[in-house]
């Protein structure tokens, strides 16, 4: 995505360590049960290992390790604090945009998922931003 407005987004090492180490409702979107995506390890590892609540976020609104799931994150009950995107970076921005809308924390965007854009939009709005990282790849460097 174009960058003419600001300087290319930087994550900051304290709010990956916050995120990681403070238990939390995670919105996953992308979560679905197909054990070929990276989504639902990543998830797991969130839940079992991190402690987090993991609320899965799909198309189809499937339940994903035994979570109830949702559509949109306007439909998901009570506050979100992370909404970690697996979509792809041409569709993130509006993700990113209802993170906003429904007034979480903090949005991560996964390995791959880029735009800075939508980072700016969200910093913005005062939410934190991680990009372009996985929660299973910064852990181990706590």
């Amino acid at each position: 995505m174009s960058n003419e407005e600001g300087q290319r987004h930087v994550n900051d090492p304290a709010v990956i360590r916050r995120l990681l180490q403070t238990p939390a409702r995670w919105a996953v979107v992308g979560l679905t049960n197909n054990p070929n995506r990276v989504a639902p390890g990543v998830s797991r590892f969130l839940q079992d290992q991190l402690d987090m609540e993991i609320i899965p976020v799909s198309l189809s609104g499937e339940s994903v390790l035994g979570n109830v799931g949702y559509k949109r994150l306007g439909e998901i009950p009570g506050h979100i604090n992370v909404v970690n995107c697996f979509v792809n970076s041409q569709k993130v921005g509006d993700i990113v945009d209802q993170a906003i809308a429904v007034g979480a924390d903090a949005v991560w965007l996964q390995l791959g998922v880029i735009d800075e854009a939508a980072a700016r939009r969200a910093k913005e709005a005062g939410l934190e931003v991680v990009m372009d990282t996985c929660p299973k790849i910064e852990y181990p460097y706590l």
